[in-house]
């Protein structure tokens, strides 16, 4: 039997909020699905980091970005600029900001990084 499976972001199954962040996630069954909006100013060190700890974000991340710019900086010192319309994998072990005045919108399908992100 085929299964096909729908929610919406507008009423999410979860949602988290620390300072300048909201991740909404949707669970879909055997996967879930984050919508992550950051605001101007949003850096996860000063966002996210007092929220979960640690000296850089341990998430594994995969998704597409659908609005405004992030800079992302490994660990190994690695930086790539993230916009609107790119695709991307960011293995743990970084930091993350919001480049400039747009609010940043990501899709995260990572189903691990959907279930643990900004979560305590």
């Amino acid at each position: 039997m085929s299964v096909i499976r729908k929610k919406s972001f507008s009423t999410p199954d979860e949602t988290r909020t620390p300072d300048k962040t909201n991740v909404a996630v949707v669970d879909l069954g055997s996967v879930k699905v984050a919508q992550l909006t950051v605001q101007p100013g949003w850096s996860w060190s000063s966002c996210v980091k007092p929220v979960v700890g640690g000296e850089s974000c341990q998430v594994h991340h995969v998704g597409t970005c659908v609005s405004g710019q992030m800079k992302v900086r490994h660990d190994d010192g690695t930086e790539v600029d993230i916009k609107a319309g790119d695709a991307y994998v960011i293995e743990p072990g970084h930091d993350g900001w919001v480049v400039g005045d747009e609010p940043v919108v990501m899709y995260e399908f990572d189903s691990s990084a959907a279930e643990t992100y900004a979560k305590k």
